[in-house]
């Protein structure tokens, strides 16, 4: 599907990434619900159950409909290639269990998805795991933290819930001189946004959940990486048995056709609400990569190509107010998740009570005040109608 040597852009390998693993001229994508398969010959079905990846034998192995996804977002990091999880969590907790043993130490940014976080501390502690916490904002603190026994530097960037950025480049550069692997959780920026591969990273996962998928109707997430380490991380998968369902690897693939408009789109709805925002006489501190004010501006522009479409905020008067603004909004919905073409919004100081203590949740920089927007694809003077209204609600 390549023209002589040159690259696909991304639009292109959403749309034709997988079509040399089609066994037909099929324009949408077959999905093929079968767990196992039939071979002619029982020296066949030796081979088979020793092949890595192998989509035609038991779906625990793979399956076609996950391979073709695959394929896509693999290409989209321009990584030699993925595997597909049930979720993004199982994809998180997969890759990190397939290179580190007890005694071994992991470093990673405060800041973190919450169900990574609880992994990352309590989890992997009692099978002797050690892990260190540091600030993102300062490459120093992953340098200081190092020792012999460190094996993996694990970040995310843009982090919820505060939008805080971390330099892959930088870590990346720390981690090659200390032979330490390093893994970056992509799910806010998507391959549209940020490409950790290309800056060096080692191994890239995403919640499938969330962008790529785009629709709020399946669960599923994806590590990308080199061939050898592919291997070891099914290896793993295929002990602890984290497969991706079928039907939901196709509404993926369904999904990421249209990855680069929405998020563009997104992109270009954040923008323009991040800036409303800003300049609303109800809302205090406002939380957006693509804004001058913020702090890290300057390493949004140089490591991320869009700004991404999750913006957070802090209402004036508190978490009552915050609440009241939620209980009004009339097209932005109050819902978990993000990155679908619904715009969704969470107050972070309640969603987060369920996780963390009241201590943690400060630690963490969250106001009681502070609202997390996902922006969807909708009309943008709608939304921003929507949200002023909501602000001066009495």
């Amino acid at each position: 599907m390549r023209s002589g040597n040159k690259k696909m852009e991304i639009e292109t390998i959403a749309l034709h990434a997988d079509r040399d693993l089609s066994s037909n001229k099929a324009v949408a994508p077959a999905l093929e619900q079968s767990v196992t398969y039939a071979v002619d010959k029982e020296d066949d079905f030796a081979a088979k159950a020793e092949m890595p990846f192998y989509d035609q034998f038991y779906a625990r192995h793979g399956t076609p409909t996950s391979s073709k996804i695959a394929k896509v977002i693999a290409d989209m990091e321009g990584g030699d290639g993925a595997l597909m999880f049930s979720s993004g969590m199982a994809a998180i907790t997969t890759t990190i269990l397939s290179f580190v043993n007890a005694g071994d130490h992991i470093i990673v940014q405060q800041s973190l998805y919450s169900a990574t976080a609880s992994f990352f501390r309590k989890f992997l502690a009692r099978f002797g795991v050690r892990v260190s916490a540091v600030n993102q904002t300062s490459i120093e603190t992953f340098e200081a933290e190092i020792t012999n026994d460190t094996k993996l530097i694990y970040v995310e960037t843009p982090v919820n819930p505060l939008m805080t950025l971390t330099d892959l480049v930088k870590i990346s550069e720390i981690a090659k001189a200390h032979d330490i692997l390093t893994i970056c959780d992509n799910t806010f920026a998507t391959p549209v946004n940020q490409k950790p591969l290309q800056l060096g990273i080692d191994v890239v996962v995403h919640s499938v959940t969330k962008y790529i998928g785009g629709h709020h109707d399946l669960l599923s997430g994806c590590v990308v990486t080199a061939s050898s380490r592919l291997e070891q991380i099914w290896d793993t998968g295929m002990d602890l048995g984290p497969t991706a369902a079928p039907f939901n690897s196709w509404l993926a693939l369904r999904g990421v056709r249209t990855l680069k408009l929405r998020v563009d789109q997104q992109n270009k709805n954040a923008l323009q609400i991040a800036t409303f925002l800003e300049n609303h006489p109800c809302v205090g501190k406002i939380y957006y990569p693509g804004l001058k004010s913020h702090l890290q501006h300057e390493l949004a522009k140089k490591q991320m190509s869009g700004s991404g479409g999750m913006i957070a905020f802090e209402v004036l008067g508190g978490y009552e107010k915050a609440a009241q603004f939620i209980n009004s909004l009339k097209y932005c919905l109050n819902a978990a998740s993000l990155g679908g073409v619904d715009t969704l919004v969470i107050q972070p100081a309640s969603m987060f009570r369920a996780r963390l203590d009241d201590k943690e949740i400060q630690a963490l920089g969250i106001a009681p005040g502070l609202v997390r927007l996902s922006i969807g694809i909708e009309a943008v003077t709608d939304l921003i109608e929507d949200l002023d209204q909501a602000l001066r609600s009495k």
